[in-house]
């Protein structure tokens, strides 16, 4: 998984890279040049890369959530390589915030409140996650944040667990994707949406 993000704002010129789930306390980092490698602590696995004045090697404009292409991604591997880092970066174009197709939605036993859903959503595929809406159910059309979305207020999707049980995404509220929120729970959208289509917020 790659999630990259932008910050030329409040970090000025920094392209963050984030390839694992790692808590701030059990992370470390090395720093080459204009390259922060993050890793975890007792694995050694690497967490993620910053990369300073970005601009001046990569393309970057805007502030918040980007998709790198593959001659940019290429650009960043070599950086890792100069570093005699041995990661290798692998592009992801994949969309992130889908149409999906609520196909069955059971009570998790031994909750008051949360759900188990199959959702299809693009390229046939059929996810499950755990969803805590009131107003979910069997037949409706959501909005589906993959695994690697950004949410606008910054929170990234990872695959979890919610009470033991795995969940690859989250159904999405309005309000989560910084829409109007006309009512309370998850956005549900016409019937008549195509599973799978990229939803652009």
């Amino acid at each position: 998984m790659l999630i990259s993000s932008y910050n030329n704002k409040g970090l000025k010129d920094v392209l963050i890279i984030q390839l694992r789930e790692c808590t701030i306390e059990n992370q470390m980092i090395e720093r080459k040049g204009n390259m922060t490698k993050i890793y975890e602590k007792e694995s050694g696995e690497t967490v993620g890369y910053n990369l300073f004045n970005a601009s001046e090697i990569l393309d970057l404009f805007g502030n918040g959530p980007v998709t790198l292409t593959e001659e940019q991604v290429k650009i960043l591997n070599e950086y890792i390589k100069l570093n005699n880092w041995t990661e290798t970066l692998k592009a992801d174009n994949s969309p992130k915030f889908v149409v999906g197709h609520v196909i069955e939605c059971k009570p998790l036993e031994g909750s008051d409140h949360l759900n188990i859903t199959k959702i299809e959503i693009d390229n046939d595929e059929v996810v499950q996650i755990v969803c805590g809406a009131e107003n979910i159910k069997a037949g409706q059309k959501v909005v589906v944040a993959k695994p690697g979305s950004i949410m606008p207020d910054g929170l990234v999707i990872w695959p979890g667990e919610l009470r033991g049980v795995k969940s690859n995404g989250m159904v999405c509220s309005a309000k989560e994707l910084g829409l109007e929120q006309k009512s309370k729970g998850i956005l549900v959208l016409e019937g008549s949406e195509e599973t799978g289509r990229i939803f652009s917020i």
